[in-house]
């Protein structure tokens, strides 16, 4: 359970010997001249920790009365751009500022809206909701049932109350329980009770999910996901399923969208930037064996061949080694 969520297994660690007011110079310099030094900023940017690098935007505003992501934005673009901008802001407030995205202009983005609430703990999904509260005035839920409907408003709704169960303990009579009623409430009856696969994914804790999945496929033979793909369509089947691939293992569900962001037409770099930030003092590490038993090449060489200049060095830097 720890490892869903604890930063042991990120490629980003804090730097030994750091200085801030050394790295705000640094970027300062490299930003100021004719032309950027790009170099620069991706070795000093990629190679702290996120609370390190809130240290030098508060060291470059107190040294230079102006705000380094304003300089960032100012002086970078596109993709290289929006992966610097990621990468200073906050966790809560990026993760935010995602299912902003999603939820603005014209149609929403589900699948940001799926991957962010199937895949974050309940400290996460408060912390990102605060930051919304206090950028927009208004609760995050209050604007997602203004976005969404239907049963997949109803799964998301729940999850975005971050209140899923934590216990830890397991108790086998209970998940050989919610596997009987997720059977009869699917594969067993004419037409699926989606509100009972909704009750049970969206609020037991992740290793109580973890062994209903193995009661489940005693019982029905087949394994949840197949039944939920079989049973339902679209966002909410997306979700649901998101959410049993995360209660398997987050890793691997991370190195299957990160897959899906880079192979066959054109490189949906917004997907990979918001994974390699996000993931990068969490699980990346883990992301990346994952990645390597699912296709056999390494996350890494996937990125060299498919995205390139500065933001292809960037994310290099942020996927660490080769496996």
């Amino acid at each position: 359970m720890a490892s869903l969520w604890s930063g042991e297994r990120g490629t980003i660690k804090a730097k030994a010997n750091f200085d801030a007011k050394a790295d705000a110079a640094a970027l300062r310099k490299a930003i100021k001249g004719l032309g950027t030094d790009e170099k620069v900023l991706i070795d000093i940017l990629t190679q702290r920790s996120s609370a390190q690098r809130q240290l030098i935007c508060k060291a470059y505003q107190e040294a230079y009365s102006k705000i380094l992501l304003n300089d960032l934005k100012g002086d970078t673009k596109g993709n290289f751009e929006h992966v610097l901008v990621a990468l200073i802001t906050p966790p809560a407030a990026y993760d935010c500022h995602e299912v902003t995205r999603a939820i603005k202009g014209a149609g929403t983005t589900e699948s940001i809206l799926i991957e962010i609430f199937a895949s974050r703990s309940n400290q996460q999904i408060k912390a990102l909701s605060d930051v919304y509260l206090q950028e927009n005035g208004k609760s995050l839920i209050q604007r997602l049932k203004t976005e969404v409907s239907g049963d997949f408003s109803k799964a998301l709704l729940l999850l975005a109350e971050g209140k899923r169960d934590e216990s830890t303990a397991v108790n086998t009579e209970k998940a050989k329980e919610d596997a009987k009623a997720l059977y009869n409430a699917g594969e067993k009856r004419l037409g699926t009770d989606e509100s009972k696969f909704i009750e049970i994914l969206c609020q037991r804790s992740i290793p109580q999910l973890r062994q209903t999945l193995i009661e489940y496929n005693n019982i029905s033979g087949k394994t949840l996901q197949k039944s939920i793909e079989n049973e339902m369509s679209g966002n909410l089947e997306k979700l649901l399923v998101a959410v049993v691939k995360c209660v398997k293992s987050a890793p691997a569900y991370f190195a299957e969208r990160l897959h899906e962001s880079l192979k066959g037409m054109g490189t949906d770099e917004a997907t990979l930037t918001r994974i390699m930030v996000s993931r990068s003092e969490i699980d990346l590490l883990d992301i990346r064996t994952e990645f390597k038993n699912l296709y056999k090449s390494s996350l890494l060489s996937f990125i060299k061949s498919d995205v390139s200049g500065d933001y292809g060095d960037c994310m290099k830097s942020i996927c660490g080694g080769d496996d």
